[in-house]
């Protein structure tokens, strides 16, 4: 899928300054997270098409150039410097936040508005930047909210496996920060000296009635559960998967029973609205499977951006003047954008945070287990 591109367009209508283009960046091939990258395409396709059935934007087929960033921040980067070349309007999408964090600097650089559909990280801009803008909630945010869950579950010595990356370090400061005044303590496992029989020892040497996986999917994320499912020493451990792992059928398929009762952070509603129920239905049958609040980010960051793009012109220094004054019915809710403490982006404040696991008596089956306090919101 290497440099793909998708096009939705209206019949006869080949001259490409005929369309309003926007650029689509997701991880569509490994290391990237292809079933993320897969969801957050279909939601944007979904919105593109609806687009253009209702009359595009002033008149003209809104269009989709994809680009693969496979999880690297470079061929992202170089991928945002081809797109500008090629007129696009805006940039949309894209799920790691490492990958978004290169995306919004270079974005923001070029003078191209980029709206980050799902990418978390809080400091996706080095300074504040009018150019880009957010949905998805600050990693802050949602990881404070399972911290938490984990609190109210009677968890006070936590362990995190954990690989090197700026996403996962920052995780765990977050964590600590918020466990270590209620008197939480976490202890670090790093996966670059770990085995996942390793992961199972030091466990048991901590005390530690949680373990957290800030490690890839599948490997090594699959072994360190099957290893703890099969310890008898573990029986009690929680395993947590705080970046949604579990969230995706390729974790359920893979893991079966023994990926139930992972707690994950999902951003979705307890209930969905008619909106959001509608674009469910016909993302589930886009996917051939249940949609993840991914698919919904995808459909969300189009909407919000055709909204824009009709209302004040395809110019980009206009679309960028335009975040303050947003306000769209989405999926999950009313978007507005806002400026934020410490964000150095127009965020979304707040899309719905839930703790969820998969059933252990159905594991196709989503249980709700917390939700944010709605006064953050």
């Amino acid at each position: 899928m290497s440099g793909m591109v998708t096009e939705v367009r209206l019949p006869g209508r080949d001259d490409k300054n005929a369309h309003v283009r926007i650029g689509a960046l997701v991880p569509l091939t490994r290391p990237g997270w292809e079933e993320a990258g897969r969801h957050l395409l279909a939601g944007m396709e979904l919105a593109v098409r609806e687009v253009n059935d209702a009359g595009g934007i002033e008149g003209k087929p809104l269009e989709l150039v994809v680009r693969d960033t496979a999880a690297d921040p470079h061929r992202a980067a170089a991928a945002v410097d081809e797109l500008a070349r090629l007129g696009v309007a805006a940039l949309a999408g894209e799920y790691h936040s490492v990958v978004a964090r290169a995306v919004a600097s270079r974005a923001d650089a070029l003078g191209l508005p980029f709206l980050c559909s799902s990418a978390v990280l809080d400091a996706l801009t080095e300074q504040q930047t009018q150019w880009v803008a957010r949905l998805a909630p600050a990693q802050s945010h949602g990881w404070r909210t399972y911290a938490d869950f984990l609190l109210a579950a009677g968890h006070r010595r936590i362990a995190v496996a954990a690989e090197p990356s700026v996403y996962w370090a920052s995780g765990t400061r977050i964590l600590r920060n918020h466990l270590a005044p209620r008197g939480g303590t976490v202890i670090e496992v790093d996966m670059r000296e770990s085995t996942p029989a390793s992961v199972c020892d030091a466990l048991v040497d901590a005390h530690a009635s949680a373990l957290l996986l800030l490690v890839g999917h599948p490997e090594p994320a699959v072994s360190i559960v099957r290893s703890v499912r099969r310890d008898r020493r573990l029986a009690e451990v929680l395993i947590g998967a705080p970046a949604g792992q579990p969230e995706f059928a390729a974790w359920a398929t893979t893991l079966g029973d023994d990926g139930a009762a992972v707690p994950f952070l999902r951003y979705l509603p307890e209930r969905l609205g008619p909106l959001g129920a509608r674009v469910g239905t016909a993302l589930r049958e886009r996917l051939a499977e249940a949609p993840s609040f991914v698919a919904f980010e995808g459909y969300d960051t189009v909407a919000v951006l055709a909204d824009v793009l009709r209302s004040h012109g395809v110019d980009r220094a206009s679309t960028a003047e335009a975040w303050a004054s947003v306000s769209v019915e989405g999926t999950r809710g009313r978007i507005r954008f806002s400026r934020t403490p410490d964000i150095g982006v127009w965020q979304w404040v707040w899309a719905p945070v839930q703790v969820v696991d998969r059933d252990p008596a159905r594991p196709g089956r989503l249980r709700v287990l917390r939700t944010a306090d709605a006064s953050t919101r």
